[in-house]
């Protein structure tokens, strides 16, 4: 069984998607912070491990990784984009058991790692996947409530969304 690894071009995303794109207008913060949170639930539905790489003109300094909602987040040195950081960890992370996908609307991008062995998504099918998964959660959760008996144990709304983390795997 392979595993599946997706690598995400971070700004080239928030770049692609109007949603985001209205927030980097407004905070660029807000639209990492919200394009990790939707791979996060990308991650969480598919079980798949996933990297943003966003590129290092646009936060300079050194190289910085973190961890983010079960997300990596690789923010690459100073002279390097993140279609270069990209193709490195597809010749890395590319093996028998392991099946890269890379998310980008970058044609040169696609093809460079489309001959390496990963396999792409573009920026808009990413999204329409992340719209019917999203569709598909809120139809779970919809029919759990009306399945669910009622608790006898009244739980305030903070003690539920800590439980909702808990679950998501968010503590």
């Amino acid at each position: 069984m392979k595993k599946d690894i997706l690598l995400v071009d971070g700004y080239n995303i928030i770049g692609a998607w109007a949603e985001l794109r209205e927030l980097k207008r407004l905070k660029l913060a807000e639209a990492r912070d919200r394009l990790i949170e939707q791979m996060a639930e990308y991650r969480a539905f598919k079980g798949w491990r996933v990297i943003v790489v966003f590129d290092a003109y646009l936060v300079p300094g050194i190289e910085h990784k973190q961890r983010n909602s079960n997300v990596e987040v690789i923010f690459t040195r100073e002279n390097e984009t993140a279609d270069e950081r990209i193709e490195k960890l597809v010749t890395e992370l590319s093996g028998r058991r392991v099946q890269v996908h890379v998310a980008t609307s970058d044609r040169t991008e696609q093809w460079l790692i489309f001959g390496q062995g990963a396999l792409r998504i573009s920026a808009r099918e990413l999204e329409i996947e992340l719209q019917e998964i999203d569709r598909i959660i809120t139809e779970k959760v919809k029919k759990i409530q009306e399945d669910r008996p009622i608790s006898k144990i009244q739980l305030s709304q903070e003690v539920t969304e800590i439980f909702e983390k808990w679950r998501r795997g968010n503590r």
